[in-house]
């Protein structure tokens, strides 16, 4: 299944991201824009100076910007989404259409949702009728070589408090997912990257432990859209 973008996106060479949310990028066609960088993380390996990029431009009033940064070339012919809301999306597609093996028997999609006072907002709350699954879905860009992807690509204090969260919710008896939503056609197996953030990872071993179900789901960009391809082996070993 190919989710399309809203627009033909346009062809261009990074210049530079700074400010975490800027980017300047020069366009085939001469211009040179500053644009949304719609990624909170590090971009480790992302975000080289004279990558291949490729470019929503879209006006909207009241808007400073004139357009988003949306996919790199990472290596020949490797590419990466580098707009981590893209995740959310595309997932909440493949879960309606029963593309995802392991949660096809919750037919009922309800999106951002809390479960106890104070606690975290999940990404989904799938019913169906054997019950429900909280899922929380992270999106992997971070490719280290050989196939091998890794998260997170800076520490996570949020992902931490996920982990916690989904582990408790395991616990109690309510099944909880993690899934790894990997926008990078370089990456056939995902780890937690124990070298950036080894809480994080920790943790993830906890949450298996307890019962969390963990999934990596393969999201393949294109310039004309992003591919649902299928699941990946998610590898927690400590290393």
């Amino acid at each position: 299944m190919l989710i399309a973008f809203d627009r033909p996106l346009l062809a261009g060479r990074l210049v530079q991201r700074y400010k975490r949310f800027l980017a300047d990028v020069l366009l085939d066609d001469g211009r040179e824009l500053t644009l949304h960088c719609p990624n909170t993380g590090s971009m480790k390996n992302c975000g080289e100076p004279g990558s291949r990029v490729w470019v929503d431009l879209h006006h909207r009033p009241g808007r400073k910007l004139p357009g988003t940064w949306e996919l790199v070339e990472t290596a020949p012919g490797e590419l990466a989404c580098v707009h981590s809301a893209r995740a959310n999306a595309v997932i909440a597609a493949a879960l309606a259409k029963g593309l995802i093996g392991p949660l096809a028997a919750y037919p009922q999609i309800r999106r951002e949702v809390c479960l106890n006072p104070g606690g975290s907002r999940f990404d989904f709350l799938l019913g169906g009728a054997q019950g429900s699954c909280v899922v929380e879905v992270k999106s992997v860009t971070l490719a280290l070589g050989e196939g091998e992807g890794a998260f997170p690509d800076a520490v996570s204090v949020r992902g931490q408090k996920h982990l916690r969260e989904l582990t408790e919710l395991a616990q109690a008896g309510q099944p909880a997912c993690l899934l790894f939503c990997v926008m990078h056609s370089g990456i056939d197996r995902v780890r937690p990257a124990d070298e950036i953030d080894p809480l994080y990872g920790q943790l993830l071993r906890e949450a298996r432990a307890a019962g969390v179900l963990v999934l990596a789901w393969s999201v393949r960009p294109t310039p004309q859209g992003l591919e649902v391809a299928g699941e990946l082996p998610v590898i927690c070993q400590a290393r």
